[in-house]
């Protein structure tokens, strides 16, 4: 008897069965080659696939990992950006809204780099950097 391989949600051979958790949500290099590796297995041979798409498809694969590798470079450049200049604002005047609305002051004394947006401690207050409304030099 034949058994059938699965195929998952976009169509795409798995190779076997995957849990639904674990499959692939993205488009990337590996299910490509896959869609590829399949689509030339199962050609029909009296019409070849056309070698202009197939330089096509490889050339928009390439541009999708390029594009992929500057959006990572630009995610780890932006969070360099925003913990050198909260690293800036150390022995600074900094305001900031507090939960209530109202405006507070203080020096700030120490900077946490411990989630995605660096903390910063103003007084008895942490709060994150993009909380900040104003610097000034203290006198």
């Amino acid at each position: 008897m034949t058994t059938i391989s699965p195929v998952g949600p976009s169509g795409i051979y798995t190779g076997g069965t995957v849990p639904t958790t674990e499959r692939k949500q993205t488009l990337d290099a590996e299910v490509f080659l896959k869609l590829l590796v399949t689509q030339l297995a199962n050609q029909d041979p009296s019409s070849p696939m056309n070698t202009n798409e197939m330089i096509s498809q490889t050339t928009q694969l390439a541009s999708m990992e390029q594009l992929t590798a500057l959006s990572t470079t630009t995610t780890e450049s932006f969070a360099l950006g925003m913990r050198q200049a909260a690293t800036a604002l150390i022995g600074q005047e900094a305001r900031y809204l507090d939960g209530a609305g109202v405006e507070q002051s203080g020096t700030v004394t120490a900077i946490s780099f411990a989630g995605t947006v660096p903390q910063v401690t103003i007084g008895d207050a942490t709060i994150p950097l993009d909380a900040v409304s104003g610097l000034s030099l203290r006198s």
